[in-house]
């Protein structure tokens, strides 16, 4: 199988270019080619494919084999794929995902695309299309026990069920590992949860941590990165146009009045190009 190895400030994944053939056992692959000891190395596995009703189609796993409705940091990847490997030479480019059709606008240098700008669509509020078990829509400042403590949480989709957490201390110092499963895995998730551990610095800038479900902590995701500065601006600590620091780098996110869109900047860069032999059954 052959596959390029990318990432969108740090969140890493596995893509290969499916718009001329399928991979029979995606989940069982997506596995296989994120261990970081035994396999290529990721946090999943992103097939790139052709589209009845956009320009190209983006399925998305996990690490653990589940699979995602939409990846933020990946669906950038995919633009510069696209574009640098020449299946499009337009910079402007729609991609159909599980949460929808999304649009990028690719920004190049050299001829390669460096950064893309991704309409996230409007985040959605309603607990039921999240989902999460709350009563009150939107979910702000919604109490929720976890680790033997209560937690104020924000809860959004952006295509995929957020919740975010706001800290008074330095997002470095919080015990991620401890604490994230928990959240991941409570009740009141149906569809599990991928958690953002915040910290506003200022009106227009926040840090941030994610662990993201079926991954557990990620240097960086996309959808994340726009939960949380929506969230941020509906508990009035942000702007509606916000840069996230994230251990991989940085998102700017801008949340529209006019249309209420949520739109994400970011790098996408090529680690390398491979070639990886399946066990038999899975090519």
């Amino acid at each position: 199988m052959k596959f390029t190895k990318m990432h969108g400030i740090g969140n890493d994944y596995v893509y290969v270019d499916c718009t001329k053939h399928t991979l029979k056992e995606p989940k069982e692959i997506a596995c296989l080619v994120s261990d970081r000891h035994l396999g290529i190395g990721s946090d999943g596995l992103i097939l790139i494919g052709s589209s009845d009703t956009a320009d190209f189609r983006m399925d998305m796993y996990n690490a653990d084999g589940s699979r995602g409705e939409m990846c933020g940091n990946g669906i950038r990847c995919v633009g510069k794929y696209v574009y640098d490997y020449g299946l499009t030479d337009k910079k402007e480019i729609s991609v159909e995902t599980l949460a929808g059709i999304k649009y990028l606008k690719l920004q190049t240098k050299d001829n390669k695309v460096s950064k893309v700008c991704v309409n996230m669509g409007e985040p959605i509020f309603a607990p039921d299309r999240i989902p999460v078990l709350a009563e009150r829509e939107p979910v702000v400042k919604e109490l929720i026990h976890v680790c033997g403590r209560q937690w104020e949480m924000t809860c959004i989709s952006m295509g995929n069920p957020h919740a975010v957490i706001f800290l008074n201390t330095p997002v470095k110092e919080f015990p991620l590992e401890q604490t994230g499963p928990y959240f991941e895995n409570h009740e009141r998730f149906p569809k599990r949860v991928n958690t953002e551990f915040i910290r506003v610095l200022s009106p227009d800038r926040v840090e941030m941590r994610v662990w993201e479900r079926g991954s557990g902590e990620t240097f960086a995701c996309g959808t994340g990165a726009c939960a949380a500065a929506v969230a941020a601006s509906l508990n009035g600590f942000c702007n509606r146009e916000v840069t996230v620091e994230l251990l991989g780098g940085e998102l700017e996110i801008l949340w529209k009045e006019e249309d209420n869109c949520v739109y994400m900047t970011g790098a996408a860069a090529t680690v390398f190009d491979g070639e990886i032999c399946l066990p038999e059954g899975l090519e």
